[in-house]
């Protein structure tokens, strides 16, 4: 059993004196040493008072993962939360309202939400479809990521209750075998909620990664990945671009996890958006030197900031602010590598990665015969988990599905975790049929999925429809053009077409396997499709 809360202070009294005694942060810097004249220290005082209640704040990180890429948080910083921002919360609204773009914005919305209002129930009468309510198989103690220890010893009785821990730590304790989280989950809404309204307390850049991402630290002790806005909704991936130099898009993060959830995957970490002051936000409370020394004033007397990082960091390719406003996609944490390791696997349709070279999948027709030959393909559900996510990926428009990763603890027979998505929602006015080549290829899907496409498809379940209102949740709403919806329920039917053209070898469910059959038998509406 892994017992979750190890060093977990007593609420209340304890998490004050540890916060008061400066506790073992584990920074780059010496817990004593104070930042020169290109950042305020916040006095301990202030921190220890932060919000009594809390467990300690180096424990609670302990939990965090501080990137969504594999050995990550060997890298990262852990810092320490340092200045109070002068201004209040109400006087960023009343910027952000007095934003003349952030205006066109929310009108566009709010007329998006009188459209939406007919088929405003649709995403609820979804999830009360049957086949958006199969019951997982009982959980033990091995199916679980984390079991939650109730030692008296660690917690007077009546204390230690997982209601009382933060929402990043009740999402990391749901984690099992067979989701990231549950279909009716409370808990990723009060999340969702947590990384658009917490108070941001320090930042830094995430090492590694082709372009800028940066490390933010809450009040409650989350911590989530900003992506900031490179392109503007309208902008699509310019013709000439390979998919590997590709913008990596805030929005595309948004929607990507809203997309999953709607296809029952729930496979991506909860993503909401956000309007960030890069002052008050991100200047003033990063400890992080090589980020500060980016941030400067433009012609247009906006805040830019450029950051470190191999593609699009420098003064060209600035990220500027209206003055100093800046949208920006955060996507929670997974738990630290420490406490739940992760095991990176290599795609395999990973493509080349070079101007002219192609990988082995698009010039041999057969290569689905060796991957079915090969662990762990060769058994278990991993070969249709990575057909769902072929049929994710060709939705989006994504390419850029390099290598994939699954919690270690559950070994082969588990899902896989559909991380970083940037690079989706490129292009509204093309169809990458290339990234179905893994479903032609093996002609296989799970069936669930299959009849979700299937439902999916349908005038009352509409996937753009769906897609519109469950988007309209989030902050920075529209996330995503009538263009890119609209796209969606075009490259759905293309999907449905390939798998009615191609003899299936199996139409399989979790827990039937290689059931051999034809799709254009099985279905009337795939029949259509196929005259």
């Amino acid at each position: 059993m892994i017992d979750l809360l190890p060093k977990l202070e007593k609420r209340a009294a304890g998490s004050s004196s540890s916060a008061g005694g400066g506790g073992g942060c584990s920074c780059a810097h010496t817990p004593g040493e104070e930042p020169r004249s290109w950042a305020k220290q916040r006095p301990r005082a202030a921190a220890a008072a932060a919000e009594p209640g809390w467990p300690n704040k180096h424990s609670l990180r302990l939990l965090q993962d501080f990137s969504n890429e594999p050995n990550s948080n060997l890298t990262s910083h852990s810092l320490e939360k340092v200045t109070e921002r002068a201004e209040s919360e109400k006087r960023v609204r009343q910027l952000q309202l007095g934003s003349e773009e952030r205006g066109l914005m929310r009108d566009t919305a709010s007329g998006q939400k009188q459209r939406a209002v007919q088929g405003s129930s649709r995403l609820k009468a979804l999830y009360e479809h049957p086949l958006y309510k199969p019951d997982l198989p009982h959980l033990s103690e091995d199916d679980s990521l984390f079991n939650l220890n109730s030692d008296e010893e660690d917690s007077p009785a009546g204390e230690a209750t997982g209601e009382s821990y933060p929402n990043w730590l009740r999402f990391h304790i749901g984690i099992n075998r067979y989701e990231l989280y549950s279909r009716h989950n409370p808990v990723i809404g009060a999340l969702l909620k947590d990384l658009v309204s917490q108070k941001i307390t320090s930042v830094a850049m995430k090492s590694g990664g082709t372009q800028l991402k940066l490390i933010m630290s809450f009040q409650n002790y989350g911590q989530a990945l900003f992506k900031p806005m490179k392109q503007t909704r309208e902008q699509e991936t310019p013709p000439d671009f390979f998919y590997f130099s590709d913008f990596e898009r805030h929005n595309a993060e948004i929607a990507a996890f809203h997309l999953d959830r709607i296809l029952d995957f729930r496979r991506v970490p909860p993503v909401a958006g956000r309007l960030v002051n890069m002052t008050q936000e991100i200047r003033d409370v990063t400890r992080d030197k090589k980020l500060w020394r980016t941030f400067f004033v433009s012609p247009a007397n906006n805040i830019c900031f450029y950051g470190e990082c191999s593609y699009y960091c420098s003064t060209e390719h600035a990220l500027c602010g209206k003055p100093d406003q800046i949208e920006g996609s955060l996507a929670a944490f997974l738990p630290d590598l420490a406490l739940a390791k992760r095991k990176t696997w290599r795609n395999p349709w990973r493509r080349s990665y070079h101007k002219r070279k192609k990988a082995e999948w698009e010039v041999d027709q057969d290569y689905c015969d060796e991957v079915k030959q090969t662990p762990p393909y060769d058994r278990g559900t991993r070969l249709l988990d990575i057909m769902d996510m072929t049929i994710f990926d060709f939705l989006m428009g994504n390419m850029d599905r390099h290598h994939y990763e699954t919690f270690e603890k559950f070994g082969n027979e588990t899902f896989i975790i559909h991380l970083d998505n940037g690079r989706g929602f490129g292009k509204h006015s093309h169809d990458e049929m290339s990234i179905l080549v893994p479903l032609t290829q093996c002609c296989r899907v799970k069936r669930s999925t299959y009849l979700r496409l299937q439902l999916l498809a349908k005038e009352d379940f509409k996937l753009s429809s769906l897609m519109e209102e469950s988007l309209l949740q989030d902050q920075l709403a529209p996330i995503l053009i009538r263009p890119h919806l609209e796209a969606m329920d075009r490259r759905l039917r293309l999907v449905l077409k390939v798998l009615c053209t191609s003899i299936s070898q199996a139409v399989t469910d979790v827990t039937t396997y290689y059931v051999q059959t034809f799709l254009c038998l099985n279905s009337r509406f795939l029949i259509s499709l196929c005259i």
